[in-house]
């Protein structure tokens, strides 16, 4: 549906001097007593900031409104559905509390080299060995999925970031499979914040990144979590115990040393995406047959 924003035109026979125009806005005065205003009188609202309410200025804010409610109609359907509903792809059902005990997601690393920031998600400490809390795993790894889904759904470009060289085909091997992209080499710094530079201004940035480790091969946190943070790009990031949560969005507190938690990571974003995606595609199909029949 496409809309046009017209000009008002001026009635026949008047000319430019006689067209009215906007009168500047009187400075505001301090602030005085309280005067009191009894409920049944309404209050009139202050202008918007920028406008003032004359005729001219109140009818351009108006059509610019309608435009935005028609753009908006036009893909609400498509859209606005998934939003509605808590768990819309039911990724719940892909993992249960068993698979993550299997795959070893509960075994952090030792007692002095735990991170003050991921204590509350702890559960505690056996043989100077720190156990994370997999309740608290499942919950986070739901919301990491949902979001990730609801990425791909929309068609976003989602980045899978890992520096672990005992993971880098496998993680290669996981962005191939569901379509999207993987980085694990050497992160130059400078690839998110002066991306316009580097690459030019037509360049997309990903919508959002996924670090199967927030750790690099000096277990320092990752550059691309501080430039992410910084470009506003949503980050979905494994945690071990030594690791600092603070700048991931959506943090999953887990094992990311063992080969069987890992693999059970990028098996779980795989389903995902896919998932998400091939809904789209039936969701597109559906739409172009309603669109006809409505039309016919």
């Amino acid at each position: 549906m496409t809309a046009v924003l017209l000009s008002p035109q001026p009635p026949p026979g008047s000319t430019a001097a006689s067209r009215p125009r906007c009168r500047p806005q009187p400075r505001p005065q301090p602030p005085g007593p309280p005067v009191p205003v009894s409920a049944a009188e309404p209050r009139p609202l202050p202008p918007a900031p920028g406008l003032c309410s004359c005729p001219c200025q109140l009818g351009r804010l108006g059509a610019m409104v309608g435009v935005f409610v028609l753009v908006a109609a036009a893909g609400d359907g498509l859209l606005s559905e998934p939003l509605g509903h808590p768990d819309f792809f039911n990724v719940k059902e892909l993992f249960s509390m068993k698979d993550l005990f299997n795959a070893r997601v509960h075994l952090g690393h030792k007692k002095g080299c735990r991170h003050r920031f991921m204590e509350p998600y702890i559960f505690g400490c056996r043989l100077d060995q720190d156990i994370i809390d997999l309740d608290q795993t499942m919950d986070h790894l739901q919301l990491a999925l949902n979001f990730t889904a609801h990425v791909a759904y929309r068609k976003g470009i989602i980045l899978f970031v890992s520096r672990n060289r005992q993971f880098c085909h496998l993680v290669e091997s996981t962005a191939r499979e569901c379509g999207e992209y993987a980085h694990t080499r050497y992160w130059q710094g400078g690839l998110l914040t002066n991306a316009h530079i580097q690459f030019g201004s037509g360049v997309r940035l990903p919508d959002l990144i996924i670090f199967l480790s927030s750790l690099n091969n000096v277990f320092e946190p990752h550059v691309a979590i501080r430039d992410a943070a910084k470009m506003n790009i949503p980050t979905v990031g494994v945690v071990d115990t030594n690791c600092n949560p603070c700048l991931i969005t959506y943090p999953i507190p887990g094992n990311d040393d063992s080969p069987t938690a890992m693999e059970l990571y990028c098996k779980l974003f795989k389903m995902t995406i896919i998932r998400a995606k091939d809904y789209r595609k039936q969701r597109e199909v559906f739409h172009k047959l309603q669109s006809k029949e409505e039309g016919n």
